[in-house]
């Protein structure tokens, strides 16, 4: 599961990406420096990992990751194939979500691709090369579709309107996303479309250092604009974030983050947001040898869960013995969470909840 970076050239995509990674992707000041997407394999920052480290003392940890995928700058015409716009379009249909960067801060030694500062204007060029390039695909496959439905095939028939509702929706300037499935059938034609603008998308403002703890009057501007679009935005300046990286302890963060007015850095913030984004969670496996995260989906039953694992422990599952995460913290170890009887066992028909300590049994 990937999470795309997408903006305009210049709005500090690459600069992200570094923060987000430490890959030391390109980062230059002029329109297409990163060409091939850059991947790096991020760690999710987890509180609680570090709090079942400190009672279990294990000999390693294993955070939880995700992919997080730096894209060329779009322009517009992309949709058409002008700057790199076949190879943006390519790479991130093959994100699973949208991180959109918009730029929210004025330097004049920054050049800005359209002359000007403007995140509102910045982020529909984007949307409209997108809803365009979603237009084209679906015109396409509605045209196929049409003449197996005149046939009176009853498959093609729920394809066909659900098409022209998409269809609808992209010539009214609305990204796919904002058609809902009416039912599973539509759900699943939904996901096999493989539309751009149906991925949930998350907006970063990309904000100058003073406005990083609250924001600034083009923060505003965006929040207003997506207000309808129940997509979550996160106030970043990359700038600092990159200067973050850069010190050498931990204590050296702090200081800057304090002075800064944050507890945090904003990247760690993304990260998390990137990984609900992608509908992911985590549970816990917490024994001497290692504490780890394992990254499942939301919704995943307790064999799918175990399968991440190994693929015998999801084809030989028998139960799954269960500590939630709190009970863990508040007995402060397994054999006091047995005594106190909070230890559950589970079958396979069993949801995994976020935050889940599991312990497997299984026979292949």
């Amino acid at each position: 599961m990937k999470a795309g970076i997408v903006g305009l050239p210049n709005v500090g995509k690459s600069t992200l990406f570094n923060c987000l990674s430490n890959a030391k992707a390109q980062s230059a000041n002029f329109p297409f420096c990163t060409i091939e997407p850059n991947i790096g394999v991020v760690n999710v920052p987890d509180p609680r990992i570090n709090k079942l480290e400190e009672l279990v003392k294990p000999e390693r940890v294993q955070m939880a990751t995700v992919d997080i995928v730096d894209i060329a700058g779009l322009v517009k015409g992309a949709s058409k194939g002008e700057g790199l716009g076949n190879q943006f379009l390519g790479n991130i249909r093959e994100c699973n979500a949208i991180i959109h960067v918009l730029r929210c801060f004025d330097n004049d030694n920054i050049v800005h691709v359209d002359g000007s500062v403007d995140p509102i204007r910045d982020k529909e060029t984007i949307d409209i090369e997108l809803q365009l390039k979603d237009l084209e695909t679906v015109e396409k496959r509605l045209e196929k579709t049409k003449k197996a439905a005149k046939t009176g095939n009853k498959d093609a028939q729920v394809e066909s309107a659900l098409l022209e509702r998409i269809r609808e929706a992209l010539l009214q300037a609305k990204s796919a996303r904002t058609v809902v499935p009416q039912n599973q059938d539509e759900e699943s034609l939904m996901q096999d479309f493989q539309l751009i603008t149906s991925k949930p998308v998350l907006y970063v403002c990309n904000v100058n250092e003073e406005a990083a703890v609250n924001g600034n009057e083009y923060v505003e501007k965006v929040k207003e604009l997506v207000k309808d679009e129940n997509a979550e935005v996160i106030v970043l300046s990359v700038g600092a974030e990159a200067d973050i990286t850069e010190l050498e302890s931990y204590e050296e963060r702090q200081v800057f983050l304090e002075d800064m007015g944050l507890t945090e850095p904003g990247s760690a913030v993304l990260i998390r947001a990137a990984y609900k984004l992608l509908n992911l969670q985590t549970y816990f496996t917490a024994g001497v040898k290692e504490v780890r995260a394992w990254t499942i989906k939301i919704g995943d039953s307790a064999p799918k869960a175990a399968g991440v694992i190994h693929t015998d422990f999801e084809k030989g599952f028998i139960r799954a013995e269960v500590i939630a995460y709190d009970d863990y913290v508040n007995y402060g170890s397994e054999a006091k969470v047995k005594e106190a009887g909070k230890l559950r066992v589970e079958g396979k028909e069993y949801i995994v909840k976020d935050g889940d300590i599991m312990h497997f049994r299984f026979n292949v």
